[in-house]
């Protein structure tokens, strides 16, 4: 019996009869020998830990563009609170939780530089419109190590596609992550945003807060606590309806208070603008794209969708850079 063997065994006798088990994968897009040593979720989840898309993360905004400082959140750190939620509550339910891991790690790779601003901006411009789950799957199958995807399996690929609120994810561990996102973010965003001076605790209705507590960590413990509560034994992952109803209300809190805040804000017209000026700019100078994404074209690719790829790909500093170079004149020196 090979090392994977036996932990696809220990998953047999000690995970929940919901679990995700490895040994059960639909499998991937391209068969493989199996790994003598990891089972098929702990190798996808270190192919996207070691992906150039995965690091790219640590310079793409979160919610405040260019923040001065070193205590905000990144799209990294996003991703890296989103697993930890995640496996805490799959750890506490018995359920897979590398799968988990894997779904969380790779839910945002396909993410723009500048937030939402430039998912925005990409999803106005684009023929074909931009999401940024559609795009994350497309960089683990097609565009990570030059064209070849990362080959992940049915099961992660399913949690990333379906991550957003309107996703409908086949797993448990996929439905775990989706909770996982909202919480992250509500969580880390109102912590951002009291640390940038936008909010104070006071400003949370008193409806939400004595629903589930009056300070960051008490909500994101709140929220766990309760996910973990109502889905013991069940082959669901559910709040209860006072605390998802406290939920909503919070995310709506936010989105009139931080989301929309025109402090906060006050720079995503710009970034929009620069996004869109890029995209243009390679769709007329396709030449100028990097061997990989011509590649792509030369393939088969539509220019439209390559194009995309290459400005969604970008960290913020990257496009502000290649924005300088093309359109920002340079002192003459001899």
């Amino acid at each position: 019996m090979t090392i994977r063997e036996s932990f696809e065994q220990q998953e047999k006798e000690y995970l929940s009869p919901y679990a995700a088990l490895s040994i059960n994968t639909k499998g991937r897009l391209k068969d493989e020998e199996p790994c003598d040593i990891r089972p098929v979720f702990q190798r996808d989840r270190d192919r996207i830990i070691h992906c150039k898309s995965f690091r790219r993360l640590k310079d793409k905004t979160q919610v405040f563009l260019s923040p001065e400082g070193d205590h905000y959140r990144t799209r990294l750190t996003h991703t890296l609170e989103v697993s930890q939620n995640a496996r805490t509550i799959a750890k506490a339910l018995r359920l897979n939780e590398e799968l988990v891991e894997a779904i969380a790690l790779g839910h945002d790779l396909g993410h723009t530089p500048f937030g939402h601003a430039g998912e925005r901006a990409l999803n106005r411009i684009c023929p074909n419109g931009f999401e940024h789950n559609v795009q994350s799957v497309r960089t683990v199958d097609r565009l990570e190590k030059g064209g070849q995807g990362l080959n992940l399996t049915f099961e992660v690929r399913d949690g990333i596609l379906n991550h957003q609120t309107v996703g409908k994810p086949h797993t448990l561990e996929g439905k775990i992550v989706q909770f996982s996102d909202k919480i992250a973010y509500i969580h880390h965003d109102m912590d951002d945003a009291l640390r940038a001076g936008i909010l104070k605790e006071s400003d949370v209705p008193a409806s939400i807060r004595d629903v589930i507590g009056s300070t960051t960590g008490e909500r994101l413990d709140h929220f766990i606590h309760d996910i973990v509560t109502n889905s013991m034994d069940k082959n669901d992952i559910c709040m209860s309806e006072p605390v998802a109803e406290a939920m909503r209300n919070l995310r709506q809190f936010m989105f009139e208070n931080v989301y929309q805040n025109p402090v906060a804000k006050s720079e995503e017209s710009k970034a929009e603008a620069l996004m869109e000026t890029l995209y243009l700019h390679f769709m007329k100078h396709v030449d100028s794209l990097p061997e990989e994404f011509i590649q792509l074209m030369e393939d088969g690719e539509p220019r439209e969708q390559v194009v995309c790829d290459y400005v969604a790909a970008m960290t913020d500093r990257f496009a502000i850079n290649v924005y300088e170079d093309i359109y920002i004149p340079k002192s003459w020196s001899i």
